[in-house]
């Protein structure tokens, strides 16, 4: 026999053998397949070095297949092994688990099946779920479906819970009819769990893909019915379902029923959502459709019936799209039948069309329920009638008209209208007799009468108190009826309650214009009994103004008692314009001492707004009548009340007037009260027009006084700490903005720090002007002080006083000692 493994030069240089391996190298060569003598020659080289032993696998891998050579002998004995193990241990799983994953591994298919099926029988069911993963990875690791099939059906017996692996499974091998019917079954079984989490709206969606998408391989399943049981489960997905129903039909090559099946879909879909699923999917399938029929004809040739074919399909692809907006209009009505803009709406995507306008207009009348519509219904009968008008069928549009009333909507304005329709439609016709006989019908008190908001009763009962109908009426009863006539109907509008001050004030206007004059103000006076405060205003306002344009002052007591009563509980808001037609009314035929009175009553009845504006026309009117010195305790009065911003304007008019007067002290009076409420910071223009008071007629201790003053109040605003926060945010607020401009970013704690900053500045500059102004006002005159006040006493006083250097002096000397003290 040969050498088993012949050793080179070079190799027997790097690994020389010893005279001990020559008995094992003797004895591989007699038996190199023997696996013992390999095995005893690798035991006695352990402690030889590695290279050697490494030469001596190498030997065994290239003499030997390694797959062949454990095959056989020593995967045969662990096979023996298992057996002889499970001769005593055939209830331990963890041996059927070993045995079966080691057989896995050898790739004997047959052998490892019947083990795993010796395994199932052998042990208990509770332990069935450790055998059957191992199992079904065994199954699922060769291509052997059928064999795969039949063991997944065995399993799902023990655990039906897991049907989805097995039909993933039975995707991948393409055994979908199968995997159709498992899906079915899995879908109507109310208990199942997916343990993917899926619902079983996903479940059915699946079916549906699974079916409609290959019609030619799943054959066991009535596919419409089953799309159609979905359709009454998952109403919110009716779009859908639809649409896999008619792909399936599709690629089953069943164009016309899926024609259909679209056509049912947008015919009952009741979500616009749905529609546009359908929809869209049904104008492609159209697309596709003369796609595929212009390719088939552009390659075979035209012929005439062809022709005639592709226009067919392009005329309906055209009808489908010119449709969309009608069909999208039915599936806004079936989702809300009682929806009036729609109906609107469906008319006018008729338009041209009469036929089809009168159907879906006895459609709506017939289908919306006044209770439950959204919108006014009434405006569906109305437009009903007109449309008949339009065409010139006035006797079809009073039918319409009289069945409108009739209908029991659910408020009664909704009735008034289609009585003022039906009115105006004849007034349109010159039917004027036959439009007062509609309005008197309408406004007829019926047998049983109701209250105008009582619910429980029909509109027909109602509609009496309607003021709709009853204004026109009124409007026609004057162009058209006798005044007898007009009248008893304003009265019937009074004696219902129903009035507005609008009604009472065209009342009276009427009766005036018959001149009724008494009867019109009694008019006036049941109104007013009828109304309050505010709505009685402009029936007061025009009842006054009538009554005085009227008698004048020929009835002056009886005028003076209107006012008197209007004015009582007046609100501040209307009584301005009340006291000044009272004072006009006494001014030009009463008395003026009267006149005053009620000037001087509206100066405190009136809003606070309006006092200062006021207190002007009092004073204009005072003036007028009694002369300027009247005015004083008016001002006097005025500046009491007004607040401070009308208050300085006041005093400086009042000042102003004195000034005229030549009573320079009670101006200079009233000024030194007025500087109490002015800041010199806040209100300079005061203080500028006060010292152009004293240089023009003041001499020199006035001046001294007017900056002693001047101080003062400016200190007194310097200690108000409140005031000092409040005008230096609003001088921020002039100049920048806002506090918080002045230091972008920061709020709260940063605008309370420039504020003390800026009130410590403010302190700073006052106590250095308090410094100079002691220094100023000393009786040690300086020559500054002295040069200023000779320049403001030069600017404008004709009555100049000439002080000499002995009177200067004399008094330097006099005010020496107090300079001291």
């Amino acid at each position: 026999s040969s050498v088993a493994f012949p050793v080179t030069r070079s190799e027997s240089n790097k690994t020389p053998l010893g005279y001990d391996d020559l008995p094992y190298e003797e004895e591989i060569i007699r038996n190199p397949y023997s696996v013992k003598c390999w095995m005893r020659y690798i035991e006695f080289k352990q402690n030889a070095p590695r290279s050697s032993l490494n030469m001596i696998y190498e030997r065994i891998l290239c003499i030997h297949n390694l797959h062949v050579l454990l095959e056989y002998p020593a995967f045969e004995e662990v096979n023996n092994c298992h057996e002889r193990a499970l001769v005593f241990m055939h209830k331990m799983p963890r041996i059927w688990l070993d045995y079966c994953q080691f057989l896995t591994d050898q790739s004997k298919i047959t052998r490892t099946r019947r083990t795993f099926d010796r395994a199932l029988r052998a042990l208990p069911i509770t332990q069935h779920r450790r055998i059957w993963p191992l199992y079904l990875k065994f199954v699922r690791k060769y291509p052997l479906p059928e064999t795969a099939v039949r063991v997944y059906r065995r399993y799902l017996k023990l655990c039906p819970e897991n049907a989805e692996e097995y039909i993933e499974y039975l995707k991948s091998i393409d055994r979908l009819n199968e995997a159709a019917l498992r899906l079915a079954a899995v879908v109507n079984e109310e208990t199942f769990v997916s343990k993917e989490g899926k619902s079983n709206y996903q479940l059915w969606h699946e079916l549906c893909d699974l079916i409609s998408q290959n019609p030619d391989k799943v054959n066991s399943l009535n596919v419409g019915a089953i799309i159609r049981g979905g359709l009454t489960r998952f109403t919110d997905q009716l779009g859908k379902l639809w649409c896999s129903m008619a792909d399936y039909y599709i690629r089953s090559g069943h164009f016309e029923k899926a024609r259909d099946v679209y056509e049912e879909a947008i015919q009952t879909v009741v979500t616009v959502r749905d529609f546009t699923q359908v929809f869209d999917s049904y104008a492609q399938f159209e697309e596709s459709m003369i796609a595929a029929k212009m390719e088939t004809t552009s390659e075979l040739g035209q012929t005439e019936d062809e022709d005639i074919d592709l226009e067919l399909r392009l005329a309906r692809f055209e009808q489908l799209i010119t449709r969309r907006p009608l069909l999208l209009n039915s599936v806004l009505l079936r989702q809300n039948p009682h929806n009036v803009h729609e109906w609107h709406k469906r008319v006018k995507l008729f338009e041209g069309q009469p036929r089809e306008i009168i159907n879906t207009y006895t459609e709506a009348v017939q289908t919306v329920d006044p209770i439950k519509a959204t919108g006014k219904p009434h405006t569906i009968w109305v437009s009903f009638a007109k449309f008949y008008e339009e065409n010139e069928q006035i006797d079809d549009a009073r039918t319409i008209f009289e069945k409108a009333t009739k209908v029991n909507y659910k408020q009664v304005d909704d009735l008034a209208c289609v009585w003022c329709e039906y009115g105006e439609m004849e007034l349109r016709h010159e039917n004027y007799d036959e439009a007062l006989r509609i309005l008197r019908k309408a406004t007829a008190v019926p047998a049983r009468k109701a209250e105008y908001f009582d619910s429980t009763e029909p509109v027909q009962n109602r509609v009496y108190k309607s003021l709709k109908i009853w204004s026109m009426l009124a409007d026609l009863e004057e162009s058209l009826g006798t005044f007898k006539s007009t009248k008893a109907v304003y009265d019937r509008i009074i004696d219902l309650r129903i009035a507005t001050p609008q009604i009472i004030i065209n009342y009276a206007m009427f009766l005036e214009e018959h001149n009724y004059f008494e009867e019109s103000f009694k008019a006036y006076e049941r109104g007013i009994a009828l109304f309050r405060w505010p709505n009685v205003y402009d029936i007061w306002n025009t009842y006054l103004t009538k009554f005085t344009d009227r008698y004048g002052g020929k009835k002056l007591e009886r005028a003076r008692d209107l006012f008197e009563q209007a004015l009582d509980g007046c609100p501040p808001k209307f009584a301005k314009t009340i006291y000044l037609l009272y004072a006009k009314l006494e001014e030009e035929y009463g008395l003026a001492r009267h006149a005053m009175r009620v000037y001087e009553r509206a100066t405190q009845a009136v809003e606070p707004a309006e006092q200062y504006e006021m207190f002007n026309i009092y004073i204009k009117r005072a003036a007028e009548i009694y002369g300027v010195t009247r005015t004083r305790s008016i001002y006097q009065d005025a500046i009491t009340v007004l607040p401070d911003e009308h208050s300085r304007e006041m005093c400086l008019r009042f000042a102003d007037m004195e000034c005229k007067l030549g009573e320079i002290d009670r101006a200079r009076a009233i000024y030194s009260y007025c500087s109490q409420m002015c800041d010199p910071r806040v209100t300079p223009a005061f203080w500028q027009t006060w010292k152009e008071f004293e240089v023009r007629h003041g001499n020199e201790d006035t001046i001294r006084e007017l900056l002693r003053i001047k101080r003062s109040v400016q200190a007194t605003y310097n200690t108000q700490v409140n005031f000092m926060s409040s005008q230096m945010l609003k001088a921020f607020s002039n100049a920048t903005g806002t506090v918080s401009d002045l230091a972008p970013g920061q709020s709260g704690m940063d605008d309370m720090k420039l504020l003390e900053q800026k009130a410590h500045l403010l302190a700073a500059e006052a106590a250095r002007e308090k410094v100079t102004t002691k220094e100023k006002i000393l009786f040690v005159r300086g020559d500054e002080s002295r040069s200023e006040l000779a320049e403001l006493a030069k600017q404008a006083n004709p009555d100049e006083i000439d002080i000499d250097d002995d009177d200067s002096d004399e008094g330097s000397d006099d005010a020496e000692p107090e300079g001291e003290v």
